[in-house]
């Protein structure tokens, strides 16, 4: 038998650690080679790790949230073979010497396995009025109604309710139960005795993988980077119009939503305001404009908030930009999206679609300068100059648009002027669509 210690690999260019971020096993557990050991969270993504051996796991290198260098020992197995040679224990490496004790891999117990206070059922609770509390605050009684037999916790429960017990027809015996409260609430809910909602429990959740880096990513963009918000109106109405147009002769491509269209008018005006289309490296000084766009797309997943990259958008027509957000959108969905589909963008769109609100600020993507959010579409009376120049009242579509910059690389002149750039082309699809 013999020991193997299998050190965390270069997973990635630039990489100079990894977070755990799930154990898929445990010191004494079995595993064969190219079984699953951990999976390790980057910057980009995360990669699972697999066993090059097969043997009986003697040590893992720390707990989910702890994060292990580059060439750092990770797994100590014992080999089925002898050819392994035995090389120093973790904990060895964590500077125990010889004699020392090992610490526990956690100091502290999860949260999640620590044992549950005892939980009363609804009937229980309600019978466990303090007595102090029960002789304090005597039974309601009021003019026209005889003594109503209850017990103390009944009584208690009528009386945070607001509920008078002389209403209450009781089942049997003339005493009220708590199962006569329960019918009384019921038929009369819309009288307000029903409970507001209902008290769930205190829980501890541990912020780790891509929570944290989501967490570090934007604490670290409201930290250093001044952000300024503005806001226009657009009228989309022809828009919508063109898009219905279009999906209705879409044949078998994507459906068109408005995320496209809006790429796409960006990409339009982007180029008469370079300094939005940039990256800001504030260590160096330095600001890259960059030629073409590589636009981000905020995407919500079950892990958490992803930013998959559609490179060289300027280049893609329409049904090329609905087809790129629907593949990379699952992709980062289901985990598979490669690294460098989840960096290098340089600027975002970020979208909720119906749950948009009418206004957002966003939150910048550093290292870029600038971030758009399309607001949700409503349908309110506007102002419309008619072909002769009168105006008059119409139902009209209208949606905001949402920017936050950088101010110390984009002045809020050139943002205005963009967006106002941005408004005509999308107010006018004839010309965004003639290219």
């Amino acid at each position: 038998m013999g020991r193997y210690t299998f050190r965390l690999p270069d997973i990635g260019e630039g990489i100079a650690e990894a977070e755990i971020v799930a154990w898929h096993v445990q010191p004494g557990d079995r595993v064969e080679e190219d079984g699953r050991l951990a999976d390790m969270m980057t910057d980009k993504a995360t990669v699972e790790m697999e066993s090059p051996v097969s043997g009986t796991v003697l040590e893992v290198a720390g707990a989910v949230g702890d994060t292990v260098a580059i060439g750092a020992p990770l797994v100590v197995i014992e080999t089925d073979g002898e050819e392994a040679a035995d090389e120093p224990s973790l904990l060895q490496g964590r500077g125990l010497g010889e004699g020392d004790a090992p610490a526990p891999a956690s100091a502290k117990p999860d949260p999640a396995e620590q044992p549950l206070s005892p939980t009363l059922s609804p009937e229980g609770e309600r019978e466990q009025v303090a007595p102090a509390i029960i002789a304090a605050a005597p039974a309601p009684a009021r003019p026209g109604h005889a003594k109503v037999l209850a017990s103390p916790a009944v009584r208690q429960r009528a009386r945070d309710l607001g509920i008078d017990l002389g209403e209450v027809r009781p089942a049997e015996d003339g005493r009220v139960r708590h199962s006569d409260l329960d019918a009384f609430i019921a038929y009369n809910a819309a009288g307000g005795f029903q409970p507001a909602g209902r008290k769930g429990r205190d829980e501890e959740v541990r912020v780790i993988g891509l929570r944290r880096r989501i967490a570090e990513n934007m604490a670290a963009s409201k930290r250093n980077i001044p952000h300024f918000a503005y806001v226009e109106e657009f009228d989309v109405t022809a828009l919508e119009e063109a898009r219905a147009q279009l999906n209705a002769a879409r044949g078998d491509r994507p459906k068109l939503t408005l995320l496209p269209l809006l790429i796409a008018a960006i990409c339009r005006t982007v180029p008469n305001y370079p300094m939005l289309n940039a990256r800001y490296d504030d260590e160096a000084g330095i600001v890259t404009r960059h030629g073409a766009v590589h636009m981000g797309i905020a995407t919500q997943t079950p892990s958490g908030l992803m930013v998959p990259v559609i490179r060289d958008a300027q280049d893609r027509n329409l049904w090329q930009l609905a087809q790129e957000i629907a593949r990379l959108a699952q992709a980062a969905r289901d985990g598979s999206a490669k690294p460098a589909e989840l960096s290098g963008s340089t600027m975002t769109v970020t979208s909720l679609g119906p749950l948009a609100g009418i206004a957002t600020t966003p939150v910048i993507n550093r290292p870029e300068v600038c971030i758009i959010g399309p607001n949700r579409i409503v349908e309110r009376p506007a102002y419309v100059i008619g072909a002769d120049g009168t105006e008059r009242i119409e139902k009209r579509k209208l949606m905001n648009v949402s920017m936050s910059c950088d101010h110390r690389v984009v002045d809020g002149w050139d943002a205005a002027n963009f967006a106002q750039e941005l408004k005509a082309l999308l107010e006018a699809p004839a010309v965004l669509l003639a290219g």
